[in-house]
């Protein structure tokens, strides 16, 4: 099978051609964010106060970066287990936040039904290689609740950044195949 190459932001039609279990390497701009950063957009749009930064369409990686030694971008940056977020995840999805969602583990129905619904995407990163992911990382800059120290939403420029998709907008589950 042959990898495919991504941009994040990801396109409409790179979302309509990837199928459960297709190898993608992402390249752009992405955003951490964990579940205290979940919580808090969540609060935010439910008060009806502004988010401090637009996140419509972008790609989340559930991760909490380590700091950065002094050669790098980033510390060890590996992913957090998806399903934590599966609270937030269906609800931002409908709204146009986090259309693409890069985790580890598996999702909820009800996340898995927003991705069909809404043209989503979600990638599985290799949990345990949070090293070699760091390699991927050019650039790191916190972008939201420095308050929140590592669960800060990080805004991260990657290159070749290696993933498998993991559920896609078909109803292609890769958690679910025999």
């Amino acid at each position: 099978m042959d990898t495919i190459k991504i941009k994040s932001p990801v396109s409409n039609a790179d979302i309509a051609k990837l199928r459960a279990g297709d190898k993608v390497l992402l390249s752009g701009v992405l955003y951490t964010a964990r579940d205290a950063a979940h919580k808090r957009i969540a609060d935010l749009m439910r008060d009806n106060k502004p988010l401090p930064l637009d996140l419509t369409g972008q790609t989340v990686y559930y991760a909490g970066p380590c700091p950065a030694p002094p050669d790098k971008a980033i510390g060890s940056c590996g992913p957090t287990t998806s399903s934590r977020m599966d609270v937030y995840a269906g609800g931002l999805i409908q709204k146009g936040i986090f259309r693409v969602m890069i985790g580890k583990g598996d999702r909820n129905g009800a996340v898995i039904d927003a991705i069909q619904q809404h043209n989503g995407l979600y990638l599985a990163a290799i949990g345990g290689a949070g090293a070699l992911i760091s390699l991927c990382v050019k650039k790191a800059e916190i972008a939201a609740f420095a308050d929140l120290g590592a669960e800060a939403i990080y805004k991260l420029t990657v290159q070749d950044m290696p993933l498998i998709v993991a559920a896609d907008c078909k109803g292609g589950n890769l958690y679910e195949l025999q």
